[in-house]
């Protein structure tokens, strides 16, 4: 496997500068964050690593060169909206967007998009069914022809009122990942797996590892911690962020050491990129470099 981080946490570091610090840490590769220049709607949302609308053959070749020099592979292009928004207008820019982050992968040989499957939050899961069954086939079509990956991670986005009631990804749990894959059933399309989202829906986050182990086609790395003294006072209908916080791998309740050497029997040799979400180290960048580097050091004790 090769260990890196999504880059995202690195807001404010030009493309080159997140690509040195991979390459003195140690990493292997980068997901890199890319979403519309100047568009963030919420916390880690919103960086732009790579402008894919000013991605020409000559930015293609820097880019492409610089990691080589370095030693840091691109594992992704991220972008994760919420690509069947209620709002017509959302719902298509987050769409065009994540087209031309398909074509930008390809050109730059990288061939892996990871994103969200979206949801309409105020809907129900049969309705949101029908609505990735309109709104998917033409982007796994799209991606089909440029021979590129979608590995759709299972975040819910459901963490305030502002995406309350149903979150704003779909793709939540194995049994809606069946739903799916039944309704897009597409070799392109496929799991950007993160077990810390099923922790705090008292998910099974082993089992789904080997039901989907040749879906599985990106991995990322974060902790959840519970607070159970905050949950039998709120209940799981609560703001989950009222009973549990994004923690760095080791400082959170996923068990790490059964979660790998679950990766390792189905034979995972991919990207695991390091998600770091957790708000104890973002008092300065310096904060922010050394929680990369202590999450490497836990993580490193799994992989190779």
């Amino acid at each position: 496997m090769k260990l890196g981080f999504i880059t995202s946490i690195l807001e404010g570091e030009s493309f080159e500068e997140v690509v040195d610090f991979a390459s003195e840490n140690g990493f292997k590769c980068i997901e890199v964050a890319c979403w519309p220049k100047g568009k963030a709607d919420r916390r880690y949302a919103g960086v732009t690593h790579i402008d894919v609308d000013m991605l020409d053959d000559k930015r293609a070749e820097e880019i492409t060169d610089y990691c080589a020099k370095r030693g840091v592979e691109i594992s992704s292009l991220a972008y994760y909206p919420n690509t069947l928004d209620k709002d017509p207008e959302k719902r298509a820019e987050a769409v065009t967007h994540l087209k031309k982050l398909i074509w930008a992968s390809a050109k730059l040989g990288v061939n892996m998009v990871t994103t969200f499957i979206g949801r309409v939050t105020d809907a129900t899961v049969e309705e949101n069914l029908k609505v990735v069954a309109e709104v998917w086939p033409d982007i796994l079509e799209e991606a089909k022809k440029a021979q590129v990956k979608v590995a759709i991670e299972n975040c819910p986005m459901l963490f305030g009122k502002e995406q309350w009631p149903g979150g704003q990804n779909l793709f939540t749990s194995p049994s809606n990942w069946k739903k799916i894959f039944e309704i897009l059933p597409n070799d392109n399309l496929g799991i950007n797996y993160d077990p810390s989202h099923f922790v705090w829906q008292m998910i099974d986050y082993i089992q789904p590892i080997y039901d989907f182990q040749d879906k599985i086609f990106h991995v990322h790395i974060k902790d959840i911690k519970l607070y159970p003294e905050r949950l039998k006072s709120v209940g799981t209908m609560a703001y989950p962020l009222e009973y549990m916080s994004p923690k760095l791998p080791g400082l959170g309740d996923v068990n790490w050491g059964k979660y790998i050497s679950a990766l390792t029997d189905t034979g995972y040799d991919g990207y695991v990129c390091l998600e770091i979400e957790d708000k104890a180290f973002e008092k300065s960048k310096e904060d922010i470099h050394n929680s990369l580097i202590l999450a490497k050091k836990y993580i490193d004790n799994y992989i190779i």
